[in-house]
């Protein structure tokens, strides 16, 4: 595996990791929030033009067994993985376009209001995220 697939492997891996965090943010992650992640990395991650079919099987894996991992070892909690991802973001801010940063606020805020609306804890990395997005 080439360096730059490698980045673009973790760049998903990440994305995973966020959206983990969004969903146990409130210490619980429900049913709700699990299907609402798969349905909405189908629906909007897997439609970027960039990304070539079989990159986009790739896309979808990293991104879904990331999170699935995360729900079932537990041994991360939220805060853990919204640092590990912000660490990526600094680390990589060519991958963060304004696209991508909207597709990432507009798929946060989804998963956060899957289950009952948002919480306060939910609102809080949510604007936390808004933040973090837009410092470049």
């Amino acid at each position: 595996m080439n360096t730059e697939t490698h980045k673009i492997l973790q760049f998903y891996q990440n994305l995973g990791k966020l959206f983990y965090a969004m969903s146990a943010i409130d210490n619980i992650v429900r049913e709700e929030e699990c299907k609402s992640v798969e349905e909405l990395v189908k629906r909007h991650w897997l439609k970027l033009d960039f990304l070539d079919d079989n990159t986009k099987l790739e896309a979808e894996a990293a991104i879904l067994e990331t999170f699935k991992w995360l729900c079932r070892d537990k041994e991360y909690n939220a805060e853990d993985c919204y640092t590990s991802f912000v660490g990526f973001k600094r680390a990589n801010p060519t991958f963060f376009t304004n696209e991508i940063n909207s597709l990432i606020l507009k798929t946060v805020g989804q998963i956060s209001a899957s289950f009952s609306g948002q919480n306060k804890s939910e609102l809080i990395l949510l604007a936390k995220l808004n933040i973090e997005l837009k410092n470049v």
